[in-house]
């Protein structure tokens, strides 16, 4: 992983906040926010949108007064592929092609776990306790890493393999449709 940092001043940030740029993760961000001093973490995969998503995270950390901010290149799920997000070769399906029964082309393999890892190392690092994340269940495409049991037995991690065990993950949007996500959002 190489990264390209972007730090600036702020108090001790009791939160990290993954923030591709979309909607979910910016609504999530919004509430971090309310609460506690956070820091945001954006995470390039070589996403097909990823000049976009990163334009959008440093624009909402704007907004939001987010001050740390820590912007990291993960070339792994680029390289592994497998996924029309990553991959050129595949095609990305219009949204009524992605909702159904099977896990859809759209999902990275296992994309949440790479990000979960870098966001509980750095909240390890600042003494951080919580890390938030706008996954959806609801809405979402039926992504295995979207699921409120997946947010759980990552926490059973988290505890047996952080010094300290006591870095909660906080999944505010989990169980909202899109619709609710909006109209909070407003």
């Amino acid at each position: 992983m190489g990264d390209f940092r972007s730090r600036a001043g702020g108090g001790r940030p009791s939160a990290v906040v993954l923030l591709s740029g979309g909607m979910d993760s910016c609504v999530c961000a919004a509430l971090a926010t309310r609460d506690q001093e956070t820091a945001a973490l954006h995470i390039s995969y070589g996403q097909r949108t990823e000049k976009r998503e990163r334009e959008a995270f440093l624009a909402i950390c704007d907004r939001l007064r987010i001050q740390k901010r820590l912007m990291v290149r993960n070339e792994a799920l680029h390289a592994i592929g497998g996924s029309a997000l990553t991959d050129p070769e595949l095609a990305v399906p219009e949204a009524r092609e992605v909702i159904g029964g099977t896990i859809p082309i759209t999902y990275v393999p296992f994309r949440n776990a790479h990000f979960l890892a870098v966001a509980v190392s750095w909240a390890e690092v600042l003494g951080a306790d919580k890390v938030f994340i706008g996954a959806v269940q609801q809405d979402s495409s039926g992504y295995p890493d979207c699921r409120p049991e997946y947010y759980r037995a990552f926490g059973e991690v988290i505890r047996t393999g952080t010094r300290q065990g006591r870095i909660e993950i906080v999944t505010p949007l989990i169980a909202m449709r899109k619709s609710q996500i909006v109209r909070l959002g407003l």
